[in-house]
C-alpha cells in the first residue's frame, strides 16, 4: 500500500480535495513578492498618474492615494481571512464556491479571470509604452523608427513592442519557471530600491518644487465634461490610480499550492503586499508631484503623462535614469500577472469550468500549467486589439479601457466571496490568520467602497465616449463596461442554458477519504 503520509500543506490541501500537482517550492517571501511585484509601484504610479492628474489634479493624488489605499486595505485584510482557511491555486474562485454553491464560484471565477487577462494586457501595454518612449530618448530607429510624432505609427510601434513583451513573459513562465521565484524576489528590491533612486532624483534634480498648497489643493477637469460635478463625477475618473496600481494582490493566494506554510504565508503575503506597496507609492507620487513645475503643469490642458512633467523638470539623463528603472519593474510585473493568471486558468480549469479545459490544465514536463500561459497572453492580446486604432487626439482611451476591465473584474471577484464570509457569520471555520468579530465591518466596508468604484470605473471618460453627443466616436469610448457585461452576458446564458447541469464547482482530485489524510510528524 502507498504511503498515504503527508505534509502539512499538503494535508491541508488534501482536506480541501485537491492533490499536490504543482511544485511546492515557494517561502514565504516569495509568495508575498509575487503580488508586491504584480501591484509594481513602478508601473502602476507611472502609467496611471495621468489620469489623477487629469481627472481631479494633485489633490486626487496627495489626498486621493492614501484615503483609498485605507479602503482597499480593508478589502485585503477580508481576503487574507479567506486565504488561510482555505489555500488552493483557486483562491476567490474556490471561496465563494465553498461558502455559497457551485453558481457563486462560477462568476467568482469569470470575473477573476476577466480581470487577470485584462491586468496582463494593460501592464504590458503600459510597458510596450515606456519601451517606445525609451527608444525616442536614445534616438534608436532599430526596426521601428521610435523618434516619430505621427499618432497612427506609434500606436502601431507600441503594439508590437506589446506583443514582444508577451511572449518574453510567456517564454518565461513556461520554460524558465524555475527562475520566477528570483524574478519576483528581485522584482521587490527593485521597486524598493528603484523608487529610493527616483525620490532622490525628484527632489535633488529639479530647480523649482511645487509648494504645499499646490500638492494638496490644486484641483484640474481636463475630462472635456464642463458642467458635471467635480466631486461625484471628475475626481472618481482619477481614482483609477490607486485602484489599479493596488491590485492583482490576489496572486498570494493563487499560488498557495506552490507555498510552504500555505495558511499563514498566503494571508499575510495579500495584505502585507497591500499595505508597502501603498507606503512606496505614496512616497513616490509625493515626489514626483512636487516635483511638476509650471511647464509641466501645463500638460493639464492635454493628456497628462509622466513623460512631459519629468521632460520639463529633470535633465536628459535623470529622465532616462527614471524610465530605464519604471520599465524594467513593469517588465518584471507583466510576468508575474501572467503567471498570477495562468495558476487562475490551470485552476478554474481543473474543475471543468473553461472550454477546453482538459488542454488548459495540462501541465508541462516542469509541473507548471503551459497551455494556461497561452490562454492568458492570446486573450490579453484580443482585448487590447482596439489600440491599434487610436483616436485622432492620441487620447489612452484603450489603455483606460484595459485597466478599468481589470479594476472592474478583479476586485467584483474580490468582493464577491468576501460578502459570502460576511453572509456566513459564526459558522466560517477560519484558518491561522482571522480577523475575529472585525469581519463585521471590515467586510462591509469593503462590499460598498468596490461597488462604488465599479460604477466610477464605468463612467464615459470624454464627451466624445458618450452616445449621442456630437463628437461621439467609438475611437473615445470607454469599453471597460461593454466587454465586462458582454462577457458575463455570454457567461450567464452559457451557465443557465448548460453549465448549471455539469458545472458542480471544486471537483476533488484526491481519491484519499479526509478521514485517511494523515499529518507527516514534524521534523525538528
Amino acid at each position: 500500500m502507498a504511503d498515504m503520509t503527508l505534509g502539512h500543506d499538503e494535508q491541508r490541501l488534501a482536506e480541501l480535495g485537491y492533490k499536490q500537482e504543482l511544485r511546492r517550492g515557494w517561502s514565504a517571501f516569495s509568495n508575498f513578492s509575487i503580488s508586491f511585484a504584480i501591484i509594481c509601484v513602478l508601473a502602476g504610479c507611472f502609467t496611471t498618474y495621468g489620469t489623477a492628474f487629469n481627472y481631479g489634479g494633485p489633490i486626487a493624488i496627495s489626498i486621493g492615494w492614501p484615503l483609498i489605499s485605507v479602503l482597499i486595505l480593508t478589502v485585503a485584510f477580508s481576503m487574507s481571512e479567506l486565504a488561510s482557511a482555505m489555500p488552493t491555486a483557486g483562491g476567490i474562485y474556490y471561496w465563494a464556491s465553498k461558502l455559497g454553491g457551485a453558481g457563486w464560484g462560477w462568476f467568482t471565477g469569470w470575473f477573476n479571470l476577466i480581470g487577470l487577462v485584462a491586468v496582463t494586457a494593460s501592464v504590458d501595454y503600459a510597458c510596450a509604452q515606456f519601451v517606445q518612449y525609451l527608444g525616442s530618448l536614445f534616438s534608436v530607429n532599430f526596426i521601428f523608427n521610435f523618434t516619430s510624432t505621427n499618432v497612427k505609427y506609434n500606436a502601431h510601434v507600441v503594439m508590437a513592442l506589446f506583443v514582444i513583451l508577451l511572449i518574453i513573459g510567456l517564454l518565461v513562465n513556461v520554460f524558465w519557471n524555475r527562475l520566477l521565484t528570483l524574478f519576483n524576489g528581485v522584482a521587490v528590491w527593485w521597486n524598493v530600491l528603484g523608487v529610493a533612486v527616483i525620490v532622490v532624483i525628484l527632489i535633488a534634480v529639479p530647480s523649482h518644487h511645487a509648494s504645499l498648497s499646490y500638492v494638496f489643493g490644486t484641483r484640474y477637469n481636463n475630462s472635456g465634461f464642463t458642467n458635471l460635478p467635480y466631486w461625484v463625477y471628475i475626481l472618481p475618473i482619477g481614482f483609477l490610480l490607486t485602484m489599479y496600481t493596488i491590485t492583482g494582490y490576489d496572486a498570494s493566494a493563487h499560488v498557495s499550492e506552490e507555498t510552504h506554510g500555505a495558511s499563514q504565508s498566503a494571508a499575510t503575503g495579500v495584505w502585507r503586499s497591500v499595505f508597502y506597496s501603498a507606503v512606496v507609492g505614496y512616497v513616490l507620487l509625493l515626489a514626483f508631484t512636487f516635483a511638476v513645475n509650471k511647464a509641466g503643469a501645463k500638460a493639464e490642458v492635454g493628456f497628462a503623462s509622466v513623460f512631459p512633467i519629468l521632460t520639463s523638470s529633470l535633465s536628459a539623463l535623470a529622465v532616462k535614469i527614471v524610465i530605464i528603472i519604471s520599465t524594467i519593474g513593469q517588465l518584471f510585473c507583466g510576468i508575474a500577472c501572467l503567471t498570477s493568471g495562468s495558476r487562475m486558468t490551470f485552476a478554474f480549469s481543473r474543475d471543468g469550468a473553461v472550454p477546453g479545459h482538459n488542454l488548459w490544465r495540462r501541465l508541462g514536463a516542469n509541473r507548471t500549467p503551459t497551455w494556461a500561459v497561452l490562454f492568458v497572453a492570446v486573450f490579453a492580446f484580443i482585448i487590447t486589439i482596439p489600440a491599434y486604432f487610436p483616436n485622432s487626439l492620441g487620447t489612452p482611451v484603450a489603455f483606460l479601457a484595459v485597466t478599468s476591465i481589470s479594476v472592474i473584474g478583479l476586485y467584483i471577484a474580490y468582493t464577491i466571496p468576501i460578502f459570502l464570509r460576511w453572509r456566513a457569520g459564526s459558522k466560517f471555520e477560519a484558518g491561522p490568520w482571522t480577523l475575529g468579530k472585525k469581519y463585521k465591518w471590515v467586510n462591509l466596508i469593503a462590499c460598498v467602497w468596490v461597488a462604488m468604484s465599479v460604477v466610477f470605473l464605468s463612467y464615459p471618460t470624454t464627451p466624445g465616449g458618450v452616445p449621442g453627443n456630437s463628437a461621439f466616436s467609438w475611437n473615445f469610448v470607454n469599453y471597460a463596461p461593454l466587454v465586462v457585461v458582454g462577457v458575463m452576458l455570454i457567461v450567464t446564458i452559457w451557465y443557465f442554458g448548460w453549465a448549471r447541469k455539469t458545472f458542480k464547482g471544486p471537483i476533488r482530485t484526491i481519491d484519499l477519504p479526509e478521514d485517511e489524510v494523515h499529518t507527516a510528524p514534524a521534523v525538528a
